[in-house]
């Protein structure tokens, strides 16, 4: 891959919601040294990395921390919001109510996409090892999981009604390197989560489309066609890790291997 933009984004700003989060920080840089220009906004305060990129410090309910964010911009990176599993007043607060501001902003200023991190825990009490496409139901594994199902709905809105280009990718286990068993199955090394985000940004669409947020591991439990067809090739595979994480004791929850969500599934 060449350090220039996608073609058909150059010029672009992206904003970038959660800039502050690990896979923000993952992506902060990576964008950046790719030559686009950024708009990072986070609730806790970012200094900037470049010339090319404006920090926006706030909560995204707020509307107007939202127009900051989004004037001007070509496209946003929805990776904001709780990652694990909460209450439910927290969960509605920053995965729904801020969610739909960000759709709301992104209708006013003409936004052209919206790439929305979703994750697999909105299907995770599928059995581990059964192999899914994206055609299969919801099965979501808690209140988190919920959330991404309502996220992945509200894209699929926007785009009807209102034109907004969207992308959903629904991540696995989003890590440096896989570190348990069921990371086998689930990784999204660093590497191919930058060149998922990169193609959803720049393929054509003709649909609202969620994808699979995952590296090309020899056990994925997920058909990734759909990945395929906006041009993502992941190269990463956790199978590299395998003997070295079989070698360890598994000392994980038994109800947890179960279910596709891992420890999310098992608790109660």
């Amino acid at each position: 891959m060449t350090n220039q933009p996608e073609l058909g984004l150059h010029g672009m700003t992206i904003v970038l919601t959660g800039a502050g989060g690990r896979l923000g920080l993952v992506l902060r840089p990576r964008l950046l040294a790719r030559g686009f220009s950024l708009c990072s906004a986070d609730i806790g305060a970012l200094e900037p990395l470049g010339d090319r990129e404006t920090v926006v410090t706030g909560d995204l309910r707020d509307s107007t921390v939202i127009d900051r964010a989004l004037e001007g911009a070509g496209s946003v990176l929805h990776f904001a919001g709780t990652s694990v599993e909460r209450p439910l007043p927290e969960i509605i607060g920053n995965n729904l109510v801020a969610l739909h501001a960000v759709y709301e902003g992104a209708r006013r200023h003409r936004v052209r996409r919206v790439v929305f991190a979703s994750s697999n825990h909105a299907i995770g009490m599928y059995p581990a090892g059964q192999r899914l496409s994206l055609s299969d139901a919801y099965r979501p594994d808690g209140l988190y999981g919920l959330s991404k199902l309502w996220g992945e709905g509200m894209g699929r809105l926007y785009w009807d009604k209102y034109g907004i280009e969207g992308v959903a990718l629904r991540i696995g286990s989003a890590l440096p390197r896989p570190t348990e068993r069921r990371h086998l199955s689930t990784w999204l090394g660093d590497d191919d989560l930058e060149r998922l985000v990169l193609r959803s940004l720049a393929a054509p669409l003709t649909d609202y489309r969620p994808v699979w947020g995952v590296s090309a591991n020899t056990r994925r439990w997920w058909d990734n066609a759909e990945a395929a067809e906006l041009g993502y090739a992941p190269a990463q595979n956790a199978e590299d890790y395998a003997a070295e994480i079989e070698a360890e004791p598994d000392g994980g929850d038994p109800e947890a291997v179960r279910f596709q969500g891992g420890t999310f599934a098992a608790s109660r």
